[in-house]
């Protein structure tokens, strides 16, 4: 979830473990432009064991929450909320496509708030690309030129 703007990112992983946290971070991230990616909030798991790859990668920072305080990472828990009136948490995701996942995270980046002024967290997202000086246009050929120092299928 990025900060500014509350919009959520996220992509189906094949499993919990830390490289493929790790993959599915980098995915995420690298379509960012990098003068929007400074840094991010991390699970303390051990999913997030291998951060580091994708903080080198990407030049970006790591933060992590102290353990038991759930408010430190607000805006997180309330979009995994909203995806959960899609996904209830015992429902089996077994048969979820990325793009049905896709779907449901456009619907929420769709949803007017309150705390944005009733705009939708897309409409801030590209008020906050612009202000970066880039075009939609220009962040998925900056995507396309990204250099990578790790590569994500190696794992």
């Amino acid at each position: 979830v990025e900060r500014k703007t509350r919009k959520p990112f996220a992509r189906l992983i094949e499993s919990k473990s830390a490289p493929a946290t790790a993959r599915a971070e980098y995915a995420i991230h690298s379509r960012i432009p990098a003068a929007a990616r400074i840094d991010r909030t991390g699970d303390n798991g051990s999913e997030s064991a291998l951060h580091r790859l994708v903080d080198e990668a990407l030049g970006m920072l790591t933060y992590y929450a102290d353990p038991y305080s759930p408010w430190q990472r607000a805006s997180n828990g309330n979009r995994n909320g909203m995806i959960r009136r899609y996904l209830p948490e015992h429902a089996s995701l077994k048969n979820l496509t990325q793009t049905e996942l896709d779907d449901i995270v456009t619907g929420i980046n769709d949803t007017p708030m309150k705390l944005l002024d009733y705009h939708t967290p897309n409409e801030a997202w590209q008020e906050e690309i612009s202000k970066l000086g880039l075009s939609s246009n220009q962040t998925s050929q900056q995507a396309k030129r990204c250099t990578y120092k790790w590569n994500p299928a190696s794992g």
